[in-house]
């Protein structure tokens, strides 16, 4: 396992990700403009249709990232490989069809499965598809049920411009061909050439914005993959490092190596006081998520930072994520909890009391949390028990029966099957519950230990939430390796 952890150690960097059909699809655009690149991009989208003729991730299916994806693939295709691409698009449309007319109002009526940016993405795509003929009625279907979302969002923005401090940059591509009245042209880009860290939104602005922008080239041609498609964010490195060593970290007497120290320092170095951090060291936008788990994680290795960057996300009833967000982010209240915990603040202190309320009130009568930056219970629960275990019981002794019940008679845990990701944090849960002083059965560990050693190394489904689904490597994999060593442990 210590050569495992190490090699891990050593591949940290900018951040790791598979290709996503739908920033691969924007990369698919750039046939006029940077032919190698499109040339790629293309050949992905005709070989990565699913099975049922859409686009998007296999698994879990989400409505959400199928739609988005399914019509950027059939307009990249339309506009630029027609001839070759008739049959995938006709397939593609009939995919289209049965995704939309059997999409259920309990999908459309939850905020946590909306893929970012979707409600604000969609009209451009859906008029883009409807001038070239792809669908006809399906349009108004779409748009309709996230009509209020989208009020909601345009309302927060009114009179201001897209540029590279507003998280609406992520997704530029909202603008479209004729909407660029909409950008803050001139300070949209970031310092790495991107728009956002955004394949897709810095391949819109290559293509509709500034076709002569050598740094928007260069960001693309340096994070297209092996494959030809592109990530769905890049780079997203103080995400990658903290996480993954935040992981590394719950396993006892871990300590720094050099490497560890260095990539710690990177962290730090990209702090601004007051501020915190993003989820990349050069991303200008900074939010509360990150900010507390970089802040808890520099914290267990002996970096002090100041706790007001945290604090300044404070709200009347919660801490926000971003600035001008719709739905509030529980995840990120709980990871708040966790970084005031680290510096020291009793559970009584009243902005942790204000976390904690927030938690108590969206669990209602459930015994998990879902939250909208990923698909599954199990991570939003699992750090819930991890923050609060010997500090705020009460709050998640139900959560961790319900941890308990869910187990598969093999050992894993997994929503929709069983996941090697989901698994490695139920073990990380429970044993972080079983260290505080409630104990938990010894077999039931075993059990996991024994199926996360055979699935270790399988392919990891996306579960995380971005404009698409996509899947952090390097995270997961500490995450599993970390799990590994505290059940062996047990």
């Amino acid at each position: 396992m210590n050569t495992i952890i190490n090699n891990l150690i050593e591949n940290i960097g900018p951040g790791k990700m598979p290709s996503t059909a739908y920033d691969t699809a924007w990369g698919a655009r750039l046939s006029d403009v940077a032919p190698a690149i499109a040339e790629g991009a293309l050949d992905w989208l005709n070989t990565h249709q699913l099975p049922d003729g859409s686009w998007g991730a296999e698994y879990p299916i989400n409505y959400y990232d199928r739609v988005i994806s399914t019509l950027s693939a059939m307009i990249a295709l339309k506009k630029y490989d027609p001839a070759k691409s008739k049959l995938q698009i006709e397939r593609g449309v009939k995919a289209l069809e049965n995704i939309v007319n059997g999409v259920t109002k309990d999908v459309l009526n939850d905020s946590n499965k909306v893929t970012i940016g979707f409600e604000m993405i969609i009209p451009t795509l859906v008029a883009e598809a409807q001038a070239l003929g792809i669908i006809k009625q399906h349009g108004d279907k779409i748009l309709n049920s996230l009509a209020e979302l989208r009020a909601l969002k345009l309302s927060k923005i009114k009179g201001s411009l897209i540029n590279r401090k507003t998280t609406m940059a992520f997704s530029a591509e909202i603008a479209g061909e004729d909407g660029l009245h909409m950008l803050d042209i001139e300070n949209l880009q970031e310092p790495n050439g991107s728009i956002g860290h955004s394949p897709s939104a810095t391949a819109y602005y290559s293509l509709y914005v500034n076709q002569n922008n050598q740094r928007a080239f260069d960001y693309l041609t340096n994070n297209v993959k092996e494959d030809g498609g592109f990530p769905n964010v890049a780079s997203f490195d103080a995400f990658e490092i903290s996480w993954t060593l935040w992981n590394l970290k719950l396993i006892p007497n871990f300590e720094a190596t050099p490497r560890i120290t260095g990539l710690l320092d990177t962290l730090a170095e990209a702090w601004i006081p007051n501020l915190g951090i993003g989820f990349a060291t050069q991303y200008s936008v900074k939010d509360s998520d990150m900010t507390s788990l970089v802040f808890d994680t520099l914290y267990q290795y002996g970096y002090k930072k100041d706790v007001e960057s945290i604090l300044g996300y404070e709200e009347e009833e919660y801490f926000r994520c971003y600035p001008l967000e719709a739905n509030t982010s529980i995840s990120a209240n709980i990871h708040v909890v966790g970084a005031l915990r680290q510096a020291g603040y009793e559970s009584k202190h009243p902005s942790v009391q204000k976390a904690l309320g927030f938690l108590k009130r969206v669990k209602g009568n459930s015994k998990f949390w879902l939250d909208k930056w990923h698909s599954s219970p199990y991570y939003t629960t699992c750090h819930a028990i991890i923050a609060c275990a010997g500090y705020d019981n009460d709050l998640v002794s139900d959560s961790v029966d319900w941890l308990l019940s869910t187990q598969h008679a093999n050992g894993a845990w997994g929503t929709y099957m069983p996941t090697a990701e989901e698994t490695a944090y139920a073990m990380q849960a429970l044993w972080v519950w079983n260290q505080s002083g409630s104990k938990i059965e010894g077999n039931i560990l075993k059990k996991g230990v024994e199926w996360l050693e055979a699935n270790a190394d399988k392919p990891y489904p996306p579960l995380w939430i971005g404009k698409c689904l996509y899947s952090p490597q390097i995270v997961i994999q500490s995450a599993v390796a970390s799990a590994l060593t505290l059940g062996k442990q047990f």
